[in-house]
């Protein structure tokens, strides 16, 4: 059975977002399909992580709540790169190629940062059974983003502009 530990879950969405970078720098992939799994899994790891994981990690005196305020506004630097190259409408483009590294960037950082802070006080401050209780609702959030599409470009442009207000 898998792990239902909120940081092994949110580690393994990080390795399959680095294993879809790859993917999409590469000429002969399908780079169109990588980006639209990837759009859906950075919104539905990001939004379950703000409903979800973040609001419990705020309650532990041990985590850090500036690194909680830091990761959302992450999120939103991330989605506002994930946008700028959905928008880009040729994958063999050199404005792809650029868009591509700018969101790698935004992603690489955060998700870096996640796992040298949140995730450690996680791992040192919250009981087994608590992160197991976490990444149920994690995943089953997750599960509920995904099924909505919520990658496609016309809901990315939502939550960039609900960010923006």
């Amino acid at each position: 059975m898998s792990s239902t530990d909120v940081v092994e879950l949110i580690l393994k969405d990080h390795r399959r977002m680095e294993d879809l970078f790859r993917t999409m720098r590469n000429v002969e992939a399908d780079r169109a399909a990588a980006l639209d799994e990837f759009a859906n899994l950075l919104i539905a790891h990001a939004s379950a992580e703000e409903d979800k994981v973040y609001p419990a990690l705020r309650r532990y005196k041990n985590v850090d709540g500036d690194d909680v305020e830091h990761s959302v506004h992450e999120h939103h630097e991330a989605n506002e790169a994930l946008l700028a190259l959905l928008q880009v409408e040729d994958t063999a483009s050199e404005e792809w190629g650029e868009k591509l590294e700018e969101l790698v960037t935004a992603v690489n950082h955060h998700a870096d940062e996640e796992e040298r802070t949140l995730l450690n006080d996680a791992r040192e401050n919250v009981s087994d059974e608590r992160r197991a209780e976490l990444g149920q609702t994690f995943r089953e959030a997750r599960a509920q983003y995904l099924d909505s599409a919520c990658g496609s470009i016309e809901n990315v442009r939502k939550l960039v502009a609900a960010a923006n207000d």
